[in-house]
């Protein structure tokens, strides 16, 4: 007699197969982001990640968490505990080449821990259904922005990980078992890996406090608690090393504008992002407390809208234009996933039993095996679309037909650093918009044009051309420059790059520089100056000079 496989094997190996699939799929689209330089293949993350790798190995060298070694002490980054962990691979024996893979391959590794998590947390609130579970540990998986944001080095594959982690401890335990602390905990480290975890770690626990009777009082201590250790905690250390109670960024990114036009622009973002995803697919999820009115689904949906509100409030990410979820919003997509599936598997339940009811006989014994195909169907045309970031191009990036969008603007910062670095001495110092790719493979000392680790750009006010939509212009970060400072006080060996559309405030602090193209883009080089190898620079100097306009520093 054949053996009846339950439910929960279906599921398990059902997951297992998808994890093999994504560990496949996240090796092809690691290796299709690296590429090879003067025959060394070189490995690359996306070029905020290689802000943090800066900070990373200097801290890793003994000179502190710092952007230049013997510098001042800026905080440039929002993830010291990321920082933290990148560090760690700078203190092995790797060339700087191959760093950016042990990063990335720690990203698959922690999404796909993550995908384990979405599978226990669906299977716990559907009491084991297989196909509302596989589907949604499918979704996620290959869901493309979730996977490159966190192939690419960036925090996202952990906070991830630490969100379903923390949303799993707090709806496991059934009434009657003890108390724990837990979840209290895992989203503390969060908050020490990022500081807006504290959006998801504010939602567990109200959570936990209301529902939770029976320990509310343990809740309220316990909570309140997490926030003045993780929280406060990390506020003494930065006040104490870098002489403030916020991160640098905090001051490019809140402050320096209006506080309506910065929502608005979120709002603005946000509703692109949702009419990308389509209004009806949207919505889908929602329906689901139509079959399933519990405190779990409650919690599944309320992480997701916190990461919404969160992206709204601080004016989404300079990275709309890409299309997909945010690094804010990509953290809630398992959740929109989870309840995405759930609701698509009571509907066509609802159509199967409908099926059961009308028909009789041989057609009758069709009526399952269709609907669970035609149920399939849905979920992966739904994926499509999902993944349909702009237009139907950008599916091409989904199967792997082409590296991440993100991959010719990193290489040819990590090539303007490598370049960089055979024009110059190690004295010089030189100016970077696209900061990260460039200091961190240039070695050099590195002044940021748009404010990261500039304290006092950082506090600037927000620079829009008057003549462009600030809307769609706008990018949170990425519009304080003063060049008066950056130029005109640092004086710089090299400009590797300025922004586009300020020229009329760029020229006249250019007298001193030589313009020469080098990687297809200009350059800026002081004349005369000791640090750079114009021996080197000739065969750049007397090319053809195949460009006139400086560079779009956002990738």
């Amino acid at each position: 007699m054949m053996k009846t496989i339950t439910p929960s094997k279906w599921i398990t190996w059902g997951t297992l197969l998808i994890l093999a699939a994504y560990a496949v799929y996240a090796g092809i689209f690691i290796y299709q982001s690296s590429f090879v330089y003067e025959g060394e293949r070189i490995f690359i993350l996306f070029d905020d990640a290689t802000i943090s790798m800066q900070y990373a190995r200097n801290l890793a060298n003994g000179a502190g968490p710092v952007w230049n070694a013997g510098g001042e002490r800026v905080e440039g980054f929002t993830n010291p505990l990321w920082v933290a962990f990148m560090a760690l691979f700078h203190l092995l024996p790797i060339a700087y080449s191959k760093m950016a893979l042990f990063i990335q391959v720690s990203g698959a590794i922690f999404v796909m821990l993550s995908l384990v998590y979405v599978k226990k947390i669906t299977a716990f609130i559907t009491n084991n259904n297989t196909w509302a579970t596989l589907l949604a540990v499918f979704t996620t998986a290959f869901y493309y922005p979730l996977s490159n944001w966190s192939l690419l080095g960036t925090e996202v594959s952990i906070l991830v990980l630490i969100t379903v982690v923390g949303a799993w401890l707090a709806i496991r335990p059934q009434p009657g078992k003890p108390f724990s602390i837990g979840p209290y905990l895992v989203l503390g480290v969060g908050i020490l890996v990022r500081l807006d975890m504290a959006v998801p770690y504010l939602i567990l626990w109200a959570f936990l406090f209301w529902f939770d009777k029976a320990n509310r009082r343990k809740h309220l201590l316990w909570g309140a608690l997490g926030l003045v250790v993780f929280l406060g905690g990390q506020t003494l250390l930065r006040l104490w090393y870098y002489g403030d109670p916020l991160p640098n960024t905090y001051y490019l990114k809140m402050t320096g504008m209006d506080t309506f036009l910065r929502i608005k622009r979120g709002l603005y973002v946000f509703a692109k992002f949702a009419w990308n995803l389509g209004p009806v697919f949207v919505a889908l999820p929602f329906l689901v407390f139509a079959f399933k009115r519990n405190r779990y689904t409650l919690l599944t949906m309320l992480l997701f809208l916190g990461q919404c509100a969160y992206s709204v409030y601080v004016g989404g990410d300079a990275w709309e234009h890409r299309g997909g979820a945010n690094r804010f919003i990509a953290l809630g997509m398992p959740f929109f996933m989870i309840l995405f599936s759930m609701t698509s598997v009571y509907l066509f339940d609802l159509l199967k039993d409908h099926g059961l009811k009308e028909f009789t006989g041989k057609v009758r014994g069709w009526v399952t095996p269709v609907v669970n195909f035609c149920l399939a169907g849905f979920v992966f045309l739904s994926l499509v679309n999902f993944n349909t970031l702009l237009d139907g191009n950008s599916l091409k990036y989904w199967l792997l037909l082409q590296p991440t969008v993100f991959s010719p603007g990193s290489q040819r910062y990590a090539v303007d650093g490598l370049l960089i670095k055979s024009l110059t001495t190690p004295e010089a110092k030189i100016l970077v918009g696209a900061a990260g790719n460039v200091a961190y493979f240039s070695e050099r000392f590195s002044y940021d044009m748009m404010g990261k680790a500039d304290y006092e750009i950082a506090r600037q006010d927000v620079k829009i051309p008057a003549d462009l939509d600030s809307l769609t212009f706008l990018q949170p970060g990425h519009y304080k420059y003063d060049y008066s400072i950056s130029i005109g006080r640092y004086q710089p060996d090299v400009l590797v790059e300025l922004k586009r559309y300020t020229d009329e405030e760029f020229l006249p602090y250019l007298d001193n520089y030589e313009k020469v193209t080098v990687n297809k883009h200009a350059m800026y080089f002081l004349k005369d100056s000791p640090n750079v190898r114009w021996d080197v620079l000739e065969a750049y100097r007397t090319a053809p000079d195949e460009t006139t306009a400086p560079l779009d520093v956002t990738p």
